[in-house]
């Protein structure tokens, strides 16, 4: 049988058609009044699509740009600030952090496992000027509390920043309810469009915390780039295509939701929200372990390799017979897991099509496996939330 490439991989994902379109037709130079006005609705769009009134800038950089950002633009030298990390991305916020010269304490979780807002409390100092989490760990499929971490925060100095760039699109958040101050989204994830954008909204206080700050930072200005955004313009020469391809990709979440982005938007996270339930169902029905069982996010779901079967044997079976990229483990997790993900761009016949290739690529590793319990599995999970939303 012919092959058709897919990823299924937390980023990057598949791309959305319309936005390729867009991209591909995209000449207009960055200093044109036909460009600022791209530019001014996608940062309108933006924050429908995070959900907060707090002001969203843009960099063409990838999501690590934007965390860089929150750190430089919110610390000075010797700044104490506090570190949720269950994963890599949690370990890339203290590595961030130390970078620019900040005193580092961690709550940590082990692979697989969440922090808690109880270890979060124990941790808390009044003196930490921030505290830097992931919304979805997607080196491990975990999804953290982010509002029970935000109530913690209530009524102190502490700043809050979410690395959100795999939980936009497949979590729902209150950003400005919560009192998240800064908030970190990716244009390779639930958006639909390749690499290359990072965004985030940033609150009043985190503005005015920019003020006082000591730490050194010229690209990844926040304040430059609010000031610039303001005009219809970006601080540097902007990627025009994936900016032309994001607001393409805004548009069709829109009329996802009737004409209605943030009704769209909701979609996007409850479309992710059944395909991860299928493919955990599918999973357990297979008797696979996942990896993240105890808070799974809905961006990606996390699989324990079978007893005695190499991942990454699991993962070049998926390529090379269906064409199919999923994501290895990361670092030291590397042949122990394997990652499918859910966001963006992935509807139903998606997550039925790569479970059914999960059953024979299991049979395929010497895996014995009753082809179409996974499937049954899924497609029990979709009639019940076909049915659930039936009679909302």
């Amino acid at each position: 049988m012919i092959r058709k490439n897919r990823l299924f991989t937390p980023g990057p994902t598949q791309l959305l058609p319309s936005a390729q379109l867009a991209m591909a037709a995209a000449t207009m130079h960055h200093r044109t009044a036909e460009f600022r006005a791209l530019y001014s609705k996608v940062l309108a769009d933006l924050k429908t699509f995070v959900g907060s009134k707090n002001d969203v800038v843009m960099f063409t950089a990838s999501g690590t740009g934007a965390m860089e950002a929150a750190v430089s633009n919110l610390t000075s030298p010797g700044d104490k600030v506090l570190v949720v990390t269950a994963g890599k991305f949690g370990e890339r916020w203290e590595s961030l952090a130390k970078a620019y010269g900040c005193q580092v304490d961690s709550v940590r979780a082990a692979y697989g496992e969440t922090v808690s807002p109880e270890q979060v409390k124990a941790a808390l100092k009044p003196d930490h000027v921030a505290l830097y989490m992931q919304a979805s760990e997607s080196s491990t499929g975990v999804r953290h509390d982010v509002e029970g971490i935000a109530r913690l925060l209530k009524g102190t100095t502490t700043l809050l920043v979410v690395d959100s760039i795999t939980g936009l699109g497949t979590t729902k958040f209150d950003v400005d309810g919560w009192g998240i101050d800064v908030i970190i989204g990716g244009s390779q994830k639930a958006v639909m469009i390749p690499p290359g954008l990072a965004y985030c909204a940033v609150s009043d206080r985190a503005w005015q915390r920019m003020e006082s700050t000591k730490n050194p930072r010229y690209y990844f200005d926040l304040r430059k780039e609010r000031k610039n955004g303001a005009k219809g313009e970006s601080s540097y020469t902007p990627s025009t295509a994936l900016v032309a391809a994001l607001g393409a990709a805004l548009d069709y979440i829109r009329e996802q939701g009737g004409g209605d982005l943030a009704t769209g938007s909701d979609l996007l996270i409850r479309n992710a929200e059944t395909a991860a339930a299928m493919t955990r169902a599918a999973a357990q029905a297979l008797g696979l372990k996942l990896f993240a069982a105890s808070s799974p996010g809905a961006a990606l779901t996390a699989i324990t390799s079978p007893e005695g079967v190499d991942s990454s044997d699991i993962v070049k079976a998926f390529r090379n017979h269906f064409g199919a990229v999923v994501a290895n483990g990361q670092g030291e997790m590397k042949g122990q897991l394997f990652r499918i993900a859910h966001l963006g761009f992935y509807d139903y016949l998606d997550t039925i099509a790569i479970i059914g290739a999960l059953e024979n690529v299991l049979a395929g590793v010497g895996r014995k496996v009753e082809l179409g319990a996974g499937l049954k599995a899924a497609q029990q999970v979709y009639a019940q939330s076909s049915a659930s939303k039936a009679t909302a």
